[in-house]
């Protein structure tokens, strides 16, 4: 079965989407089946893997409400994964799933039927603690909090972390913090330095040794509808996402054979 992982901050702009897109494509790169579903109504995983998110007639919208399959739903993007595209439909979903029966499980009842077609499956969420995000949560077995080196994230990492012991205590006891990603790091920077060392002591293995650094071509990719790798291979963006990726891999080789 495929490994879920929740790509999740309830802060915006610190590079959830960017690392959605780019991660998916490094690890389709390495010839692995992924999966991206973008479960924001802002459809920005969308739109920067190069859709149109308003010409697409089934999203992630008639997935959760059970108006179609998920498999009515996929896309194969150029950089190589296929994509569940999301679009402002979504925006509304959240009040039509407060009376559907299991509202925060609809997701992942959704991949049971095709889990096993991936190795990985990302779920891009919106930046805010809502019922999306929890059907995320609840669907995922792992979460990646992508975050800036700032004062601020730090504050917000404490409620995300609250979220996630609630949801592991009451509907998904599985779920684990897969690692926190460092992104848009700028070493000259002495912030960017002690918040990162903060990190790095408290949560040890956890923090992932690969930093995303500011990027100029990560930046411009997604005006391109591309993942970096796809527009400039040979960026300090695009090497890192494949760093990243060779890391994800190692250590998932390593779990398994514990």
């Amino acid at each position: 079965m495929g490994k879920v992982v929740a790509i999740t901050n309830q802060k915006g702009g610190v590079g959830k989407t960017t690392t959605s897109i780019n991660l998916a494509a490094s690890l389709a790169k390495t010839r692995r089946r992924v999966l991206l579903i973008d479960i924001d109504p802002q459809g920005n995983a969308t739109m920067g893997s190069g859709i149109n998110k308003e010409a697409h007639p089934i999203t992630t919208y008639e997935v959760l409400l059970g108006l179609q399959p998920i498999e009515a739903a996929l896309v194969t993007v150029e950089g190589g994964y296929d994509l569940v595209p999301s679009n402002s439909r979504l925006s509304g979903a959240e009040v039509e799933l407060i009376e559907l029966e299991r509202r925060e499980r609809r997701l992942r009842f959704a991949l049971e039927n095709i889990r096993a077609q991936y190795e990985y499956v990302f779920v891009d969420c919106p930046p805010a603690l809502n019922l999306l995000t929890i059907n995320a949560l609840v669907a995922a077995q792992a979460v990646m909090i992508p975050m800036q080196c700032e004062y601020y994230a730090l504050e917000g990492l404490t409620a995300l972390l609250n979220t996630i012991r609630k949801i592991r205590e009451t509907l998904n006891p599985s779920l684990e913090i897969e690692g926190l990603l460092r992104t848009m790091y700028d070493p000259r920077n002495n912030l960017d330095n002690e918040v990162s060392a903060q990190l790095k002591q408290h949560f040890g293995d956890k923090l992932y040794r690969t930093i995303i650094p500011r990027n100029i071509r990560l930046a411009e990719a997604p005006s391109h509808g591309k993942p970096v790798i796809t527009y400039d291979m040979q960026s300090k963006g695009a090497q890192a996402y494949l760093a990243l990726a060779g890391e994800m891999l190692r250590r998932d080789h390593k779990s398994v054979a514990a």
